[in-house]
């Protein structure tokens, strides 16, 4: 069964406009829509030159932690204590990956004896530093942290 108004795609003002009018104002919103298109295009931000989590993994971690974060890096045998087994963060909290957690020892907002004293939260520090001068870099070293911690969470297990 068909609704009433099913055989016209047509919205109910067309009907009651005369046909030169519907031409003009179809005329008119053609170009305006067509330029608010291309406008919102231009918003799309298409750079591919932000790091993925496992790549700033591999640039800022994996000298201590090692390639596969088992705490087995070129510089772990240098100190003490050994760096930790980030493949194991879930199962040290109780099986369940402690995002938060992991993001506050990554920037430097909770203190991690490895990373240095407290008031130098080292990885916040550097990406902060490394997108100075980009549009929105004040949220730029919330996202690397977001990417590693997103990255770790890939690695875990029992």
């Amino acid at each position: 069964m068909l609704l009433p108004h099913a055989e016209s795609f047509d919205p109910p003002y067309l009907a009651t406009m005369p046909v030169k009018r519907h031409v003009r104002v179809t005329r008119r919103l053609a170009p305006m829509a067509a330029a608010l298109l291309a406008g919102l295009a231009g918003c799309v931000d298409t750079r591919t030159d932000e790091a993925t989590g496992q790549q700033l993994y591999l640039r800022y971690c994996a000298s201590c932690h090692g390639t596969s974060g088992r705490g087995d890096g070129p510089l772990a045998a240098s100190l003490s204590p050994a760096p930790a087994d980030l493949t194991r963060l879930a199962s040290r909290s109780g099986a369940k990956f402690d995002e938060a957690g992991v993001m506050m020892a990554i920037d430097g907002r909770r203190a991690v004896a490895q990373h240095g004293p407290r008031d130098m939260p080292v990885w916040g520090a550097v990406f902060a530093e490394k997108h100075v001068g980009e549009p929105f870099a004040m949220y730029g070293p919330t996202l690397d942290v977001r990417a590693l911690a997103d990255y770790l969470r890939t690695i875990q297990r029992e």
